[in-house]
Formats: C-alpha cells, structure tokens, sequence
C-alpha cells in the first residue's frame, strides 16, 4: 500500500501547501486535473487543521519523512516477497523425493529469482500475459482442492465463522493466541501492491479480479485446509502440499512455482512505481524510467533498481535460507505499511473528503485498533527476523533523506543566486559578447528565475545563440499533464534578446518523446505562446484604450480594408498592421534559428559544504550525496538528449 501512501501524500500537498518541494508554483494549480474536486460544506475543523500543518515546518519534514519510511518499507517488501514465494514453492518438492536438501532448494529458488528479475526489461504486460493463464489454473486449483477437503474431511468447519469461537480462542490461548497473530496476518499479505499496481493496470480489472477471482478462491482454499487439519494437527507445518490429493501433487508444483513468479512480478511492478513517484517529490536519486507498453502508461522499468533489489534478493535467500524467518520480516513490513497509510487516510477524511467525524472516530477505533494489534504481534518477533525490513527501510531511509536534503540545499542555492533581468541584458549586450545564429535550450531544475551556472558560463564561453530557452523538467504530484497545458513560458525583458523560460510539466505516468521529439514540440509551443502572447497584449491595449471595437487576427485583413472608417480607425488599423509585422519577425526568428540548428547546454553542478561547515553537514554532501550523484545517471541520459548537439558546463556550488 506504499503507492496508497504516496498517493495520499500527493493529495495532501494537492490540497494544502505541506510539500517541501521548493519548485512549486502557483501556476501549477491551473492544470486542468491539479485541483481537487472538494465537498461543497466547509467547517472549520477541517480549515484549522490545514492551517496547522501549513504553518508548521515540523508537521512538513513528519509527513515527508512518514512518506519516505512507508516507501523504504514497502521496497523491503519487494525484496522479501519473491524469497519467500518462490522459496516456499520450491520447497514443496520435500515432500516427493527426500533427496532434495535444503541446500539444493536454496539454489533452485535463487537461479528461478535470478531469471524473474532478468526478464523485467520486457515489461509487466508482457510478462503478465505470458504467466496470466497460469494464474488462472493456480486459482481454480487451490478453489477445487479446498472444496474436495472441505467435503472429504469436515464440513463442520464452518462453525468457525461464528466470532464467538474468536473470544474463546483468546481467553484460551491468552499470550499465545495474540503472538500467532503475526502468522494470521501473512493471509492477507499481497494487498499491500494492489495500490501500487493500480498504475500498471485499470482500477475496475483489479476491483473485479480481487473481488470475483482471488478472494473466493482464497477462502475456498484456507476452509479446505481448516478441514483438512482437523483431522491431521501434525501436519499444521506442511498443511498445503500434504492437503494435496495425490494424483494432483506434481501439477500443483509446478502451477505453484509459476505463481509464485506472479506474486513476486506484483511486488517488483509495485517498487517501480512507488520509485518512479519518489522521483517526482525530489525523494529518490536520480535513475532511468524505461516506459514499457505503449497502451499502459503507468508500466515501467527501471534498470537500476531491477539489478540492486535482484542482488538483495540473492543475498536474503542465501542468509536466510528458510520461509520461517522471512515471514516474521514479510509481516512487519506488510502491517507497518498498512497502519501507516490508514494514519494518512484520517488526515485525508477530516481534511479534504470532510467526513463526518463519528465515522473518523468509529474507522480509528475499529481499522486503527486491529491495525495496531497486529502490529504489536509481529514486532513481537523483531529479533527472529523482523529486524530486516526495517534495516532495509534504515539504509533506504538514509539515501532519500540525503538526496532530498541536498537537492533542496542546490535548489535555495540557485534561487538565491539567480541572475536577474537587469544583469542578463548587461551580459547580452556586452561589448564582449556576440550573438550567434541557432537556438540554445539551456537545462536547469530552477523554474522561477535564471540559474547562476548560466553566468559561469557566459564568462567563459562570450557568445549567445540568437533564441536562448533556459529549460526545467518539472513533475506534478497528478497522474498525467494534459499535452496543451505542459509546458509553461516566460519571456525574459527585454524581448529583443529572445530569451525565455520554459517550466515542462510531467505527471507520474506521462511519457516523454511519446508524441514528438522533446525539441520540436518545444519549439512549436514556444511559436504559439508568442502569438497567444502578442494577442492578449493587443486586447488588453484595446481595453485600457477604451476602443469600441476588437480587430481579432482572423479579421485583420478585414480591418484593412475598411480604412474609410476614419482617422481613429485608420491610426488603429496601421498600429495593428505594424505589430503583426512585429508578430511575424519574432516568428521567423524562432524558425530561422531552428533551422540553423539546435544545441541543448546541461548544468552539471557540482556539489560541497562551505568553508566552516560542520562535520555533519560535510558528511552528507562531500562523501554522501557526491557518492549517490557519481553513481547515478547523468542528466542527459535521463533526458534522452543527443549526444552530438550536447554541451555541458561545470560549476560548483558551496552549500
């Protein structure tokens, strides 16, 4: 549910101004599907605890911070889940030859995981399909079996539906009964990726699988099993494979090892794209997003991420060896997860959905009290295994906190240290400094202003392309940016420099390059800002004017033609023919420099703590984040930009 926590967490800073992303705008609240669609009533809860959080810097870094442990958790889970499905599918083959040790189903389950991760680069959709028929058979199978041990051995078990039969278990068992519930809980475990999932497929396939499909074949399964221990309480250990009929066993082994790579490639579908959302908050350092189908715009691939968590797979599998201890980690990190994301949900219900505040209290007091009971139930277990989410949620935790931080750290940076309008055009109209034909797309993540690297560069480099456009990749906590409202312009004053900015919005699941090369679709926006621009200003002249008529650009021809109208109408019409001609040279001006050819300048910034800093503050930017960046990929590689027409420039920024 950790893509539930981010979604959550996107609606909150949706909503109010809780997000510590420093490149917000308020432009971005105008995209079209940005705002929330809120219940009409107001009250007043709901607007003092929006304030609360607004103005408090702590209620910020605990969400963001919250956030980031609900991802670390859940990318644990993406490692845990393939071990121990594919380890206890492997191991059911004990149960047919004696001959295969532990040491051999340990191998077995590492190359079978090893191929699983292999074969991520060809997307979800295609692994889906090829291993979807399978799952269909696992889950008529386990639902056919359930049935035939339900009849064969007990049908009585059915009295156990009573919740009667629930208090008598802890007034009997007491202590134990509430420790075994950190084993009930691994029944449900898999829930967890439905949110996360919901990007690789449709809201309503997976409503209708979960709801038709898995759930009525689960509760087949585990009553049938419920009759089968009733007769056979030694077995509780090895309960599904001995509960197998006979001539079924091998089928069944082999249908449960492929489904098991299933219920690993949901988890792994899953991190990617909590990842992927990571990235947009500034909360993950920086990695490829390969976009895989073409129809389904939320499945992606990041090779990175793929090969990490397949060697910590490996590396669990081989240290843990056994399901036993894996399930005590498994449930942790599941439940850990869950209270985490209902914490969220209240927060959403009081302050944007404004429920009704009985039913937050009753959802606290019934979800909120068994989350929590749960969750007291598998810590319990910490030193027989548990301990590994959260040490993989410590070291995940600590390379999101540091790149956040230091980005945020660059971010102010630059803002502090923008170049204002004034010493642009000192620069531009230097004696120094020559004009060259062509068009320079300068990249930069600051979006409000131009970015000091830009000066280092003039200083050393004394020429300008006759069209700079100073570029910022930007995403937006939505799903995806409407094609006509993605990019966002800016003309720097004075207009004859031909300076812009330009601020490219991207949702969690838009694809880049996917309707034209990035650089032609720019430059086309670019032409019809200046035109909506160049009109707009006419209409607002004609407005404080107090003119009594609009000459629109269709009908400008029109207007020439009317001259006779007198002098008023003549000055305007000349004004007008006069400003389009102006309109037209700014135009050719954007073709004639595209023709000449582009060239895409990358800010490469290099990172250090000031002098007088602290060791603390020079551990996290000169040996951690420099670690992290030396790493990872390099901006043009993440932006898909030809090497060819690529220039970088180097500057380095005391933090």
């Amino acid at each position: 549910m950790a893509g539930g926590t981010f979604a959550l967490y996107s609606l909150l800073c949706r909503y109010a101004k809780v997000g510590l992303t420093p490149s917000q705008q308020a432009e971005d609240r105008d995209v079209s599907n940005f705002e929330l669609e809120l219940p009409s009533k107001r009250l007043k809860r709901a607007s003092r605890l929006k304030s609360k959080l607004e103005n408090s810097p702590f209620a910020k870094v605990f969400l963001l911070f919250a956030t980031m442990l609900g991802t670390s958790m859940v990318i644990g889970d993406g490692v845990l889940t393939p071990c121990i499905s594919v380890l206890s599918a492997v191991g059911g083959i004990k149960e047919a030859t004696s001959a295969m040790t532990e040491d051999r189903i340990v191998w077995i389950s590492i190359a079978i995981l090893i191929c699983l991760f292999m074969v991520q680069r060809f997307g979800t959709d295609k692994v889906g399909y090829t291993f979807a028929p399978i799952i269909c058979v696992w889950f008529t199978l386990i639902g056919g079996i359930g049935v035939y041990n339900f009849i064969k051995f007990d049908p009585t078990v059915v009295k156990a539906l009573n919740p009667q039969y629930i208090v008598d278990y802890f007034r009997r068992n007491k202590k134990d009964a509430w420790i075994s519930l950190g084993g009930i809980v691994l029944a449900i475990t898999g829930t967890e990726a439905l949110f996360a999932d919901v990007g690789h497929f449709t809201v309503r396939s997976i409503q209708i699988s979960m709801c038709a499909v898995t759930y009525p074949a689960l509760i087949l399964a585990y009553t049938g099993q419920a009759s089968f221990l009733r007769n056979h309480h030694h077995l509780v250990y090895e309960t599904f494979f001995k509960s197998i009929p006979g001539p079924l066993y091998w089928p069944m082994f082999v249908v449960a090892v492929l489904a098991s790579i299933i219920a690993s490639q949901a988890m792994i579908s899953g991190t990617f794209s909590i990842i992927q959302q990571s990235l947009s908050l500034g909360c993950f350092p920086r990695v490829k997003i390969v976009h895989t189908s073409a129809r389904y715009a939320g499945q992606v691939y990041i090779p990175e991420v793929n090969y990490l968590l397949m060697l910590a797979c490996v590396g669990v599998t081989l240290g843990f060896r056994t399901t036993a201890k894996i399930g005590n980690a498994y449930g942790i990190a599941v439940v850990f997860v869950m209270t985490l994301t209902s914490s969220f949900l209240v927060l959403i219900m009081i302050m944007i959905w404004k429920t009704n505040i009985f039913l937050v209290i009753s959802y606290v007091l019934v979800i909120g009290s068994v989350e929590l009971m749960y969750l007291s139930s598998v810590l319990y277990k910490f030193d027989q295994g548990g301990y590994l989410p959260l040490a993989f949620a410590m070291v995940l935790m600590i390379i999101m906190f540091v790149w956040n931080d230091v980005h945020r750290r660059k971010y102010y940076y630059e803002l502090d240290h923008k170049i204002s309008p004034v010493q642009l055009k000192e620069i531009a109209v230097s004696a120094n400094f020559c004009r060259m034909p062509g068009l320079a797309m300068f990249y930069s993540e600051l979006v409000q202003g131009i970015p000091p690297i830009f000066n280092h560069y003039a200083a050393n480099v004394p020429a300008l392309h006759s069209v700079l456009v100073f570029v910022s990749i930007k995403s937006l906590p939505i799903s995806k940016v409407p094609l006509e409202e993605r990019f966002l312009f800016r003309r720097v004053e004075p207009k004859e420099l031909n300076v812009f900015r330009c601020v490219a919005r991207y949702g969690y699941t838009d694809v880049r390059n996917e309707h034209e090369p990035f650089e032609g679709l720019l430059v086309e926006k670019l032409k019809e800002f200046i035109k909506d621009s160049f009109w707009i200003s006419q209409r607002n002249m004609d407005d404080n004017n107090g003119e009594k008529f609009d000459i629109k650009e269709e009908e400008f021809d029109d207007g020439l033609a009317n001259g006779e109208n007198g002098n008023e109408d003549v000055k305007q019409v000349d004004d007008q023919e006069k400003q389009q001609d102006l309109l037209d040279e700014d135009i050719e001006a954007i073709d004639k420099a595209w023709r000449w050819g582009v060239v895409h300048l990358i800010g490469e910034n290099e990172v250090t703590a000031a002098k007088g800093a602290g060791i603390v503050k020079r551990i996290l930017i000169d040996y951690a984040y420099n670690f992290l960046k030396r790493n990872l990929r390099q901006s043009d590689k993440v932006f898909d930009i030809p090497h060819k027409r690529m220039l970088k420039v180097g500057m380095t920024y005391e933090l």
